[in-house]
C-alpha cells in the first residue's frame, strides 16, 4: 500500500472549492439521503468514457439516477456461473433492491471501446484478441452487433452503426435476466436505448417497434 499516493492537488482543490461554494447550498439534501437512503427513479448503463456527461443531460440531482459505467456500455449475456459480475451486480441491484422505474442504455458517438472491438474483429488488434485481454473479452460481448454490419463499408459508418448496435444488443442481453424480464413483463421497469452524439450532444432513442434510432 506504500505506492498509493496522495490525492492529486488539482483534484484537491476542486473538491476544496466544491464544498465551500457549491456543498453549502446542497447541504440538506446531502444530510437527507445519507440518512434516508438512496432511491432513484432510473439506472443508466453508459460508457466509461470521461465526455459523456449523464448529469449535465439529465440535469438531475444527486440522488435521483442510479449510474454505472463500462466500456462500451455493454451488458453481457446472464451468465450465473457464480463468477465476478461487475455489471450483473449492479442491475440486479437497481432492480431488485432500489426498484428503478427505468433502466436506460446510453451510447455515444466516438466511442473507443467500440472502435477497439472493429479492428479486433478486422484482426487489427492482436492484443485484444489475447485470452488475458481484460478489455477484449469484454468486447466479445459486442460481436453480435458486428456481424449485424457487415454490409457497410464507410469506415466512419460503421462506427456509428455498431455504437448502435452495441445499445440494441445490451437491451437484447438485459431480457435475457430472468428478474429484469419479469420486472418489464409486469410494468414495473421500462427499457430505453439512447446514444449522443458527442460534438452537438443530439441524443436519439431507440424505438424497438421499428428498431430504430430517431432524433430526441
Amino acid at each position: 500500500m506504500h505506492r498509493v499516493k496522495s490525492l492529486p492537488d488539482y483534484l484537491l482543490e476542486r473538491y476544496k472549492d466544491w464544498k465551500s461554494h457549491d456543498f453549502p447550498t446542497n447541504r440538506d439534501l446531502f444530510r437527507k439521503l445519507a440518512i434516508e437512503g438512496q432511491n432513484p427513479r432510473a439506472m443508466v448503463i453508459a460508457c466509461c468514457d470521461s465526455r459523456v456527461a449523464i448529469e449535465a443531460v439529465f440535469g438531475q440531482q444527486v440522488g435521483e439516477v442510479f449510474v454505472h459505467r463500462n466500456i462500451a456500455n455493454m451488458v453481457p449475456p446472464y451468465t450465473p456461473d457464480g463468477q465476478h459480475h461487475g455489471t450483473a451486480a449492479a442491475v440486479e441491484f437497481a432492480v431488485k433492491y432500489l426498484k428503478v422505474s427505468h433502466i436506460i442504455v446510453m451510447g455515444h458517438s466516438n466511442c473507443g471501446g467500440v472502435r477497439g472491438c472493429l479492428a479486433m474483429c478486422a484482426g487489427e488488434a492482436p492484443d485484444l484478441e489475447r485470452k488475458e485481454s481484460f478489455i477484449g473479452r469484454w468486447l466479445d460481448v459486442l460481436r453480435p452487433g458486428v456481424a449485424r454490419i457487415a454490409d457497410i463499408t464507410v469506415a466512419a459508418d460503421r462506427q456509428t452503426a455498431l455504437e448502435k448496435e452495441g445499445i440494441q444488443v445490451s437491451l437484447e442481453n438485459l431480457m435475457g435476466y430472468p428478474f429484469v424480464a419479469e420486472a418489464v413483463d409486469s410494468g414495473q421497469i421500462t427499457l430505453h436505448g439512447l446514444w449522443t452524439d458527442l460534438a452537438e450532444m443530439d441524443l436519439e432513442t431507440f424505438d424497438g417497434g421499428v428498431r430504430h434510432f430517431v432524433r430526441g
